[in-house]
């Protein structure tokens, strides 16, 4: 029994806050966990630029309402499905996710929630668990799955490290240099050989 995880921004959509931030223009906004592996640390300076420049989660969710999954994202999944169970682990938010989740065909999605004030203005999130992508895979081995998974940011490394297979998708060059230990790849037609190779059943790329 084999689940496949993977992340979701960078992997099957594109970077939310990178969008939001050439909207609106902040460039500090563009920092993500490809360049500040800390969680905790990237979220409170994005809230706190957030207040310093008056926005609130209506201005984001509107940014998210113009995006789409990323070229040939759906049509991984729909070959992904029929060949393994998919769970995305994703360290978003529920509130920003819906309307790509729907664009997905609703992959089960597990992730974080935000506290909003009646204004709209994000004034906390609330982690799931600490180290979530993790502890999800080795709760998944301890229900007797194998799992490969597939990420491209720090915070996607301890969970490749905890799976039976990790790869790294999409990934910066900082990344890869720093885990050599994953296989790095870059388009979805490359990543379907390194599932289909990782799997202990014959599965077919194509």
């Amino acid at each position: 029994m084999e689940i496949v995880c993977l992340d979701l921004e960078g992997v099957l959509i594109p970077e939310i806050w990178i969008n939001f931030a050439e909207r609106t223009g902040i460039d500090e906004l563009r920092a993500t966990t490809r360049d500040i592996p800390d969680y905790d640390v990237l979220m409170k300076q994005r809230l706190a630029l957030l207040d310093q420049h008056g926005y609130g989660l209506p201005d984001i969710q509107e940014v998210i309402d113009g995006m789409g999954p990323l070229e040939g994202a759906r049509e991984f999944l729909d070959w992904l499905r029929p060949n393994f169970q998919v769970i995305i682990l994703s360290d978003t938010f529920y509130e920003f996710a819906k309307p790509l989740m729907r664009q997905l065909g609703w992959p089960t999605l597990l992730c974080h929630k935000l506290e909003v004030n009646a204004e709209g203005r994000i004034t906390d999130y609330v982690l799931r668990q600490k180290d979530p992508k993790r502890m999800s895979v080795q709760a998944l081995h301890g229900l007797n799955y194998r799992v490969i998974a597939a990420g491209d940011s720090y915070n996607d490394t301890t969970m490749l490290a905890e799976a039976d297979a990790g790869i790294l998708f999409h990934a910066p060059q900082n990344v890869i240099d720093e885990f050599p230990q994953f296989p790095a790849v870059h388009t979805f037609e490359e990543l379907r050989a390194e599932i289909a190779s990782a799997s202990v059943r014959d599965i077919s790329p194509a």
